[in-house]
């Protein structure tokens, strides 16, 4: 392997810069570190022990950073794994993924059970995995443990989470947990849809046929089980300020003015949405489809440009995929049964795409793209100080992507495991042709894709 591997282009997005501009990076293999960056592209004398990269016109971006994916090993490896999971990623221009302490057996609730997490990843990693653990009722006296284990940040639930090893918590569960990590370096995470939040639309539970409409789950999972739970995350918030805080997957756009006071509280609250509140629209979701449904749901048109009005203000932080996938079992297809379903979408490999697509129609730029997928999830995930940017000193993490090349998703495109997306079908802009980790290839469209490069990802 060369020692040295230099990539050169006409559109390199450099941290400083808001286009793309010409540029050459070269990093070290041996520590996968970019040691050096030259603005324009200088004649570089190539030697034996060197290697290059000749971008193009192609854009040249940093790797993403996708802060929110299930792989769901060990335990439920028929519906993601690591190995799967984070081939599908590499082919997506994702070079770092943050695994969800849930659906895996066991959930990442102890320093033993990510333990056994860490194991089961081992040598089969295509791209950088780090974990996030989880709280639960009555693990407090685990989350210091944790933080010395490895684990990113906290994960906890305000409603059913969908599995029983998962359960949700209560507020007094959580002033628990947030007492005792709120002078620790860590962040928690909530699925901002609170239980108690009163009573939801009763149709979902009247007539059978009815099950198969959109409608009767949107009904059933409505914005004020959102709102609801952002009020109380704030309310919890001002008792331990010290606390960074974080909801994942935010959905319903009237929760965002609660965001934005407590932001300008000077509250430390971040909040994420995902790729599919972006891209999809209830009014366009037949009936009959269960794999558009996700929880929180995927709500209407107006809804979706007020998010987009909300990332590109900065009242949302950052953009993740959270993919969900499932068994084509629970999915439920043959019988189209929404309500009876696993709620959730498989994204990995396509997000980059999918908001490069619907963000040109709103006038969003790549460098705007990045600072979502990469830079700021970096930081949330505790690693911005070597991930998401093209800087001297951080990992040679890149994309090489055609930003005008068309395709259309098909099952057949697929790279995670349980070939089910409610993307299939759609023709989108902007096509991942190479994927680098630390220098080294993982990923190469007219090379075979993933075929022949085996897996050299590292556990953070």
């Amino acid at each position: 392997m060369a020692k040295l591997l230099v990539c050169s282009g006409q559109k390199v997005l450099l941290p400083e810069w808001r286009e793309p501009q010409p540029a050459t990076i070269i990093i070290d293999t041996s520590t996968g570190k970019i040691i050096d960056i030259h603005y324009g592209r200088p004649q570089i004398e190539m030697t034996s022990d060197m290697a290059s990269v000749d971008a193009g016109d192609s854009l040249v971006i940093p790797g993403l950073v996708d802060a929110h994916v299930h792989l769901n090993e060990p335990g439920r490896t028929d519906w993601e794994g690591f190995w799967t999971g984070t081939r599908a990623a590499a082919s997506g221009g994702v070079t770092t993924v943050v695994d969800m302490p849930l659906n895996s057996i066991p959930p990442t609730t102890t320093p033993a059970n990510l333990n056994i997490k860490r194991q089961a990843a081992q040598g089969q990693c295509f791209v950088d995995v780090a974990f996030w653990g989880g709280v639960i009722p009555g693990n407090q006296a685990e989350l210091k443990p944790l933080i010395d284990a490895g684990a990113k940040g906290f994960k906890c639930f305000l409603i059913q989470s969908g599995v029983d090893e998962f359960p949700h918590v209560s507020e007094p569960d959580l002033m628990l947990a947030m007492h005792e990590l709120q002078d620790s370096p860590t962040i928690l995470l909530f699925h901002a849809e609170l239980e108690d939040a009163g009573p939801v639309d009763a149709t979902a539970q009247t007539v059978p046929y009815e099950s198969t409409l959109y409608s009767t789950f949107l009904k059933s999972r409505p914005k004020k089980l959102e709102t609801d739970a952002v009020a109380l995350i704030v309310k919890l918030q001002k008792l331990y300020p010290s606390l960074r805080c974080h909801i994942v997957h935010l959905s319903a756009s009237n929760a965002l003015p609660l965001v934005r006071d407590a932001k300008m509280q000077g509250l430390k609250l971040t909040t994420e949405t995902c790729f599919h509140y972006l891209c999809l629209s209830a009014d366009d979701i037949p009936d009959g489809r269960p794999e558009f449904k996700c929880c929180p749901p995927v709500r209407g048109s107006r809804n979706r440009e007020e998010l987009w009005e909300g990332l590109k203000s900065g009242i949302i932080d950052c953009v993740v995929s959270d993919h969900s996938p499932c068994v084509a079992e629970l999915k439920k297809l043959d019988e189209g049964d929404v309500m009876g379903a696993w709620g959730g979408i498989s994204t990995l490999g396509l997000g980059l795409s999918l908001l490069w697509t619907e963000g040109s129609k709103r006038d969003v730029s790549i460098a705007q793209i990045v600072d979502w997928t990469c830079k700021r999830t970096a930081e949330h995930a505790g690693v911005g100080g070597f991930k998401g940017q093209l800087k001297v000193g951080y990992d040679g993490d890149f994309v090489v992507m055609d930003p005008d090349a068309e395709f259309e998703i098909t099952k057949e495109s697929l790279n995670f495991k349980n070939k089910i997306s409610p993307y299939v079908g759609l023709k989108l802009r902007g096509r991942v042709e190479k994927t680098f980790l630390r220098g080294a290839l993982v990923y190469d469209r007219m090379g075979g894709g993933l075929g022949g490069l085996g897996p050299t990802g590292k556990l953070l």
